[in-house]
Order: structure tokens, then C-alpha cells, then sequence
């Protein structure tokens, strides 16, 4: 097996992904973010051969650039979810959650017919190696609070603020 990465600049730091022959298989945000990357294919992937591809990934790049400038509410890049059964179903459940909206953790855990497994979803959400295209920022505190956030709660801050100014909600 082969994964191909990158990384690249944006206004706020660095984009960091990688795909699988399937499609993008992770994307990490800000600093550090190639650092966890190369862990997290590390922990995936085993001993399996990673390369970095600019080529390969300028689609994905290229979308990503247009969903944090508002040019795109969606992703049509392909992508290969990889995780248990139970954080799959979680993150398609995230990928419901409309543009520029926001559900709780409790909504999640309701949505999957499992309304006890709140922390279960929160961990599961917490695992998403797919930022932006499973868009987990979208989950916050049954209160409205922000809580955590892979690459950091000003990221998930920053990623609401953009939604609601392009979604035309603030």
C-alpha cells in the first residue's frame, strides 16, 4: 500500500493531508499538524510506503483552500474514512450537520440510536482524521461551549466564525 502526502500554507498556518489510493485519509491543521499527521499514518499504516505527492493531493489542496476562503460549503474529493465501525457511523453523522449550524455532542450520541454513549460519540469525534471533510467543529457543549478540538479550539473557533460569515449567519 502507498500514501502520498503533503503540506501547505494557508493564512492561519499549515495544512497538512494525506490520502490512501481510495482518496484523502487525513487532514490536520495549524502547527504540529504534519508532525500528527506522520504519527497518525504511522499507527494506521504500519510499515507501509508514504511519499510526499503535491500532485496527487492538488485537488484535495485545492479544495481545501476554497472551503476556508467560502468559495464551498461541500467536499467532492474522494476520502477513506478508516476507523471502528462505531466512529464511522458517528462521522457520517457529522457530515449532516449543515454548513454554518452546529449540533451537541447529546444530538450525535441521539442521532446513532445510542442517547447513553455521549462520551463514546465525544471520543469518537475526537479521533476524526478527516477535518473539514468530516466536519467535527460543527459539535460543541450541550451549553453552546466550545470543547476540544484535534488541532486546537482556536481552529474550531476560527472554522464557526468562517461558516456563519459566509453562510450569512452573523
Amino acid at each position: 500500500m502507498m500514501i502520498y502526502w503533503n503540506s501547505f500554507d494557508i493564512e492561519h498556518g499549515l495544512v497538512a493531508l494525506a490520502a490512501t489510493e481510495k482518496g484523502v485519509c487525513y487532514i490536520g491543521l495549524g502547527e504540529g499538524s504534519e508532525e500528527r499527521m506522520k504519527n497518525w499514518l504511522s499507527r494506521q499504516f504500519g510499515e507501509a510506503a508514504v511519499m510526499q505527492d503535491a500532485d496527487r493531493l492538488s485537488d484535495a489542496a485545492a479544495e481545501i483552500s476554497k472551503y476556508l476562503s467560502g468559495e464551498i460549503r461541500q467536499f467532492v474529493s474522494p476520502f477513506d474514512s478508516i476507523g471502528t465501525s462505531f466512529q464511522l457511523a458517528v462521522w457520517e453523522v457529522l457530515r449532516d450537520i449543515p454548513y454554518g449550524e452546529t449540533a451537541a455532542y447529546s444530538d450525535i450520541a441521539e442521532s446513532i440510536g445510542r442517547p447513553a454513549a455521549v462520551r463514546a460519540v465525544a471520543s469518537a469525534i475526537g479521533k476524526n482524521p478527516l477535518l473539514l471533510i468530516v466536519p467535527c467543529h460543527r459539535v460543541i457543549g450541550k451549553n453552546g461551549s466550545l470543547s476540544g478540538y484535534r488541532d486546537g479550539l482556536q481552529w474550531k473557533e476560527r472554522l464557526l466564525c468562517l461558516e456563519k460569515e459566509f453562510a450569512g449567519l452573523c
